[in-house]
Protein backbone atom coordinates (compact mmCIF):
# COMPACT_ATOMS: atom_id res chain seq x y z
CA UNK A 1 0.00 0.00 0.00
CA UNK A 2 1.41 3.60 -0.83
CA UNK A 3 0.07 6.70 0.91
CA UNK A 4 -0.49 9.53 -1.90
CA UNK A 5 -0.22 13.11 -0.29
CA UNK A 6 -1.89 15.12 -3.09
CA UNK A 7 -1.94 18.63 -3.33
CA UNK A 8 -3.21 20.13 0.03
CA UNK A 9 -4.55 18.41 3.90
CA UNK A 10 -6.74 21.15 4.64
CA UNK A 11 -10.07 19.91 4.98
CA UNK A 12 -11.83 23.07 3.14
CA UNK A 13 -9.13 23.37 0.71
CA UNK A 14 -9.96 19.95 -0.03
CA UNK A 15 -13.96 19.98 -0.47
CA UNK A 16 -13.10 23.03 -3.06
CA UNK A 17 -10.89 21.15 -5.10
CA UNK A 18 -13.46 18.63 -5.02
CA UNK A 19 -16.17 21.03 -5.90
CA UNK A 20 -13.42 22.64 -8.82
CA UNK A 21 -12.20 19.09 -10.32
CA UNK A 22 -15.74 17.09 -10.80
CA UNK A 23 -17.10 20.42 -12.66
CA UNK A 24 -13.90 19.90 -14.84
CA UNK A 25 -14.08 16.06 -14.93
CA UNK A 26 -17.28 16.09 -16.17
CA UNK A 27 -17.28 19.04 -18.94
CA UNK A 28 -14.14 16.57 -20.00
CA UNK A 29 -15.77 13.60 -20.45
CA UNK A 30 -18.94 14.55 -21.90
CA UNK A 31 -17.05 17.65 -24.57
CA UNK A 32 -14.88 14.62 -25.90
CA UNK A 33 -17.57 12.35 -26.07
CA UNK A 34 -19.74 14.77 -27.97
CA UNK A 35 -17.13 15.16 -30.48
CA UNK A 36 -16.82 11.67 -30.87
CA UNK A 37 -20.48 11.12 -31.51
CA UNK A 38 -20.81 14.31 -33.57
CA UNK A 39 -18.18 12.90 -35.87
CA UNK A 40 -19.79 9.52 -36.42
CA UNK A 41 -22.85 10.66 -37.24
CA UNK A 42 -21.69 13.46 -39.60
CA UNK A 43 -20.84 11.83 -42.91
CA UNK A 44 -18.46 15.15 -44.14
CA UNK A 45 -16.06 14.59 -41.13
CA UNK A 46 -14.95 11.54 -42.05
CA UNK A 47 -11.86 12.52 -43.12
CA UNK A 48 -8.27 11.83 -41.74
CA UNK A 49 -7.76 14.84 -39.56
CA UNK A 50 -11.37 14.24 -37.54
CA UNK A 51 -10.30 10.35 -37.43
CA UNK A 52 -7.04 11.71 -35.71
CA UNK A 53 -9.63 13.58 -33.47
CA UNK A 54 -11.71 10.97 -32.41
CA UNK A 55 -8.39 9.32 -31.58
CA UNK A 56 -6.98 12.18 -29.95
CA UNK A 57 -10.51 12.33 -27.74
CA UNK A 58 -10.99 9.18 -26.82
CA UNK A 59 -6.85 9.34 -25.35
CA UNK A 60 -7.89 12.14 -23.69
CA UNK A 61 -10.86 10.93 -21.82
CA UNK A 62 -9.38 7.44 -21.44
CA UNK A 63 -6.33 9.43 -19.65
CA UNK A 64 -8.38 11.69 -17.04
CA UNK A 65 -10.08 8.58 -16.12
CA UNK A 66 -6.54 7.29 -14.87
CA UNK A 67 -6.10 9.96 -12.84
CA UNK A 68 -8.96 12.20 -11.50
CA UNK A 69 -11.75 9.84 -10.19
CA UNK A 70 -9.39 8.37 -7.65
CA UNK A 71 -7.99 12.12 -7.05
CA UNK A 72 -11.92 12.89 -6.17
CA UNK A 73 -11.80 9.83 -3.88
CA UNK A 74 -9.00 10.83 -2.40
CA UNK A 75 -9.89 14.51 -1.60
CA UNK A 76 -12.66 12.76 0.70
CA UNK A 77 -10.83 10.90 2.05
CA UNK A 78 -8.97 10.88 5.62
CA UNK A 79 -7.10 8.10 4.10
CA UNK A 80 -5.20 8.20 0.91
CA UNK A 81 -4.08 4.78 0.14
CA UNK A 82 -3.67 2.99 -3.04
CA UNK A 83 -2.91 -0.38 -3.25
CA UNK A 84 0.27 -1.70 -5.29
CA UNK A 85 -1.45 -3.31 -7.69
CA UNK A 86 -3.35 0.24 -8.61
CA UNK A 87 -0.83 2.09 -8.71
CA UNK A 88 1.10 0.52 -10.75
CA UNK A 89 -1.98 -0.05 -13.20
CA UNK A 90 -2.60 3.88 -13.00
CA UNK A 91 1.15 4.37 -13.69
CA UNK A 92 1.12 2.04 -17.08
CA UNK A 93 -2.01 3.58 -18.31
CA UNK A 94 -1.04 7.36 -17.75
CA UNK A 95 2.05 7.00 -19.15
CA UNK A 96 0.59 5.13 -22.14
CA UNK A 97 -1.90 7.63 -22.54
CA UNK A 98 0.32 10.26 -22.45
CA UNK A 99 2.71 8.89 -25.27
CA UNK A 100 0.43 8.07 -26.93
CA UNK A 101 -1.51 11.78 -27.26
CA UNK A 102 2.15 13.04 -27.65
CA UNK A 103 2.67 10.96 -31.07
CA UNK A 104 -0.99 11.73 -32.20
CA UNK A 105 -0.68 15.02 -32.59
CA UNK A 106 2.84 14.66 -34.53
CA UNK A 107 0.04 12.65 -36.49
CA UNK A 108 -2.02 15.30 -36.88
CA UNK A 109 0.26 17.78 -37.79
CA UNK A 110 1.43 16.01 -40.16
CA UNK A 111 -2.42 15.61 -41.60
CA UNK A 112 -2.09 19.57 -41.85
CA UNK A 113 1.16 19.47 -43.74
CA UNK A 114 0.30 17.36 -46.20
CA UNK A 115 -3.36 19.29 -46.51
CA UNK A 116 -2.05 22.58 -46.55
CA UNK A 117 1.28 22.36 -48.17
CA UNK A 118 0.36 19.44 -50.98
CA UNK A 119 -3.14 19.98 -51.21
CA UNK A 120 -3.73 18.39 -54.93
CA UNK A 121 -2.44 15.09 -53.59
CA UNK A 122 -4.22 15.29 -50.21
CA UNK A 123 -6.63 12.06 -50.20
CA UNK A 124 -4.30 9.74 -52.02
CA UNK A 125 -1.16 10.57 -49.12
CA UNK A 126 -3.59 10.49 -46.29
CA UNK A 127 -5.55 7.19 -47.33
CA UNK A 128 -7.36 4.99 -45.28
CA UNK A 129 -4.61 2.42 -44.85
CA UNK A 130 -2.19 5.16 -43.87
CA UNK A 131 -4.10 6.98 -41.53
CA UNK A 132 -5.15 3.62 -39.80
CA UNK A 133 -1.52 2.49 -39.72
CA UNK A 134 -0.22 6.33 -38.33
CA UNK A 135 -3.15 5.79 -34.94
CA UNK A 136 -1.87 1.76 -34.83
CA UNK A 137 1.32 3.43 -34.41
CA UNK A 138 0.44 6.05 -31.83
CA UNK A 139 -1.33 3.47 -29.86
CA UNK A 140 1.51 0.80 -29.84
CA UNK A 141 4.63 2.95 -29.13
CA UNK A 142 2.86 4.81 -26.18
CA UNK A 143 1.63 1.24 -24.42
CA UNK A 144 5.23 -0.36 -25.38
CA UNK A 145 7.20 2.73 -23.72
CA UNK A 146 4.75 2.41 -20.86
CA UNK A 147 4.67 -1.12 -20.29
CA UNK A 148 8.46 -1.12 -20.47
CA UNK A 149 8.93 2.22 -17.84
CA UNK A 150 6.44 0.46 -15.35
CA UNK A 151 7.97 -2.86 -15.41
CA UNK A 152 11.80 -1.30 -14.93
CA UNK A 153 10.22 0.87 -11.92
CA UNK A 154 8.04 -1.70 -9.91
CA UNK A 155 11.04 -4.41 -10.22
CA UNK A 156 12.81 -1.78 -7.57
CA UNK A 157 13.38 -2.64 -3.91
CA UNK A 158 10.63 0.31 -2.59
CA UNK A 159 12.24 1.61 1.19
CA UNK A 160 10.11 2.21 4.39
CA UNK A 161 8.60 5.19 3.15
CA UNK A 162 5.25 4.55 1.39
CA UNK A 163 4.24 8.22 1.31
CA UNK A 164 4.13 9.14 -3.00
CA UNK A 165 4.45 13.47 -2.87
CA UNK A 166 2.32 13.51 -5.72
CA UNK A 167 -1.50 13.26 -6.58
CA UNK A 168 -1.19 10.25 -8.47
CA UNK A 169 1.44 7.31 -8.95
CA UNK A 170 3.76 9.59 -11.17
CA UNK A 171 7.13 7.93 -12.67
CA UNK A 172 9.36 9.89 -10.94
CA UNK A 173 7.32 10.49 -7.62
CA UNK A 174 7.40 6.62 -7.16
CA UNK A 175 11.25 6.27 -8.33
CA UNK A 176 11.79 8.22 -5.37
CA UNK A 177 10.80 5.74 -2.97
CA UNK A 178 13.52 3.28 -3.89
CA UNK A 179 16.54 1.94 -2.33
CA UNK A 180 18.97 1.55 -5.04
CA UNK A 181 20.51 3.52 -7.49
CA UNK A 182 18.17 4.17 -10.01
CA UNK A 183 20.50 5.41 -12.51
CA UNK A 184 19.55 2.88 -15.15
CA UNK A 185 15.45 4.19 -14.73
CA UNK A 186 16.85 7.72 -15.31
CA UNK A 187 17.87 6.88 -18.54
CA UNK A 188 15.51 4.95 -19.55
CA UNK A 189 12.82 8.19 -18.99
CA UNK A 190 15.49 10.49 -20.98
CA UNK A 191 15.87 7.75 -23.85
CA UNK A 192 11.50 7.82 -23.68
CA UNK A 193 11.35 11.69 -23.33
CA UNK A 194 13.34 12.07 -26.26
CA UNK A 195 11.42 9.40 -28.52
CA UNK A 196 8.14 10.36 -27.57
CA UNK A 197 7.84 14.04 -26.16
CA UNK A 198 11.21 15.48 -28.05
CA UNK A 199 11.38 14.17 -31.43
CA UNK A 200 7.33 14.74 -32.04
CA UNK A 201 7.81 17.75 -30.30
CA UNK A 202 9.89 19.01 -33.11
CA UNK A 203 8.08 17.22 -35.89
CA UNK A 204 5.43 19.41 -35.22
CA UNK A 205 7.20 22.42 -34.82
CA UNK A 206 8.75 21.44 -38.57
CA UNK A 207 5.45 21.13 -39.37
CA UNK A 208 3.91 24.26 -38.91
CA UNK A 209 7.20 26.22 -39.73
CA UNK A 210 6.22 24.39 -43.55
CA UNK A 211 2.62 25.44 -42.91
CA UNK A 212 2.75 28.91 -41.99
CA UNK A 213 5.57 29.75 -45.05
CA UNK A 214 3.20 27.87 -47.27
CA UNK A 215 0.15 29.59 -45.94
CA UNK A 216 1.87 33.00 -46.40
CA UNK A 217 2.24 32.62 -49.86
CA UNK A 218 -1.61 31.82 -50.21
CA UNK A 219 -3.93 34.71 -50.97
CA UNK A 220 -7.28 32.95 -50.69
CA UNK A 221 -9.34 33.00 -47.85
CA UNK A 222 -9.83 29.42 -48.16
CA UNK A 223 -6.20 28.99 -48.10
CA UNK A 224 -5.65 31.04 -45.26
CA UNK A 225 -8.23 29.40 -43.17
CA UNK A 226 -6.15 26.05 -42.90
CA UNK A 227 -3.85 27.70 -40.99
CA UNK A 228 -6.20 27.56 -37.82
CA UNK A 229 -5.62 23.83 -36.89
CA UNK A 230 -2.54 24.79 -34.60
CA UNK A 231 -3.21 22.61 -31.48
CA UNK A 232 -1.85 23.06 -27.78
CA UNK A 233 1.25 20.91 -28.67
CA UNK A 234 3.53 23.66 -27.01
CA UNK A 235 1.61 23.66 -23.98
CA UNK A 236 1.18 20.14 -23.54
CA UNK A 237 4.47 18.87 -24.24
CA UNK A 238 6.11 21.37 -22.88
CA UNK A 239 5.15 20.58 -19.38
CA UNK A 240 6.11 16.77 -20.05
CA UNK A 241 9.49 18.12 -21.63
CA UNK A 242 9.95 20.43 -18.30
CA UNK A 243 9.42 17.62 -15.86
CA UNK A 244 11.13 14.51 -17.51
CA UNK A 245 14.56 15.51 -19.44
CA UNK A 246 15.77 16.83 -15.96
CA UNK A 247 14.63 13.70 -13.24
CA UNK A 248 17.97 14.94 -11.09
CA UNK A 249 17.76 18.36 -11.22
CA UNK A 250 13.63 19.15 -11.25
CA UNK A 251 10.97 21.07 -9.91
CA UNK A 252 10.31 21.24 -6.41
CA UNK A 253 7.55 18.86 -5.39
CA UNK A 254 5.07 21.23 -5.55
CA UNK A 255 6.13 22.68 -8.65
CA UNK A 256 6.03 18.93 -10.03
CA UNK A 257 2.53 18.24 -8.91
CA UNK A 258 1.01 21.70 -10.22
CA UNK A 259 3.11 21.38 -13.53
CA UNK A 260 1.71 17.69 -14.11
CA UNK A 261 -2.06 18.74 -12.17
CA UNK A 262 -1.82 21.43 -15.00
Amino acid sequence: MFILLGLSSDWDTQVSLFVLFSITYMVTVLGNFLIVLLIRLDSQLHTPMYFFLTNLSLVDVSYATTIVPQMLVHFLAEHKVIPLVSCAAQLFFSLGLGGIEFVLLAVMAYDRYVAVCDPLRYLVIMHGGLCTRLAITSWVSGSVNSLMQTAITFQLPMCSNKFIDHISCELLAVVRLTCVDTSFNEIATMVSSIVLLMSPFCLVLLSYVKIISTILKIRSTEGRKKAFHLTVVVLCCGMAIFIYTQPHSGPSGLQEKLISLF
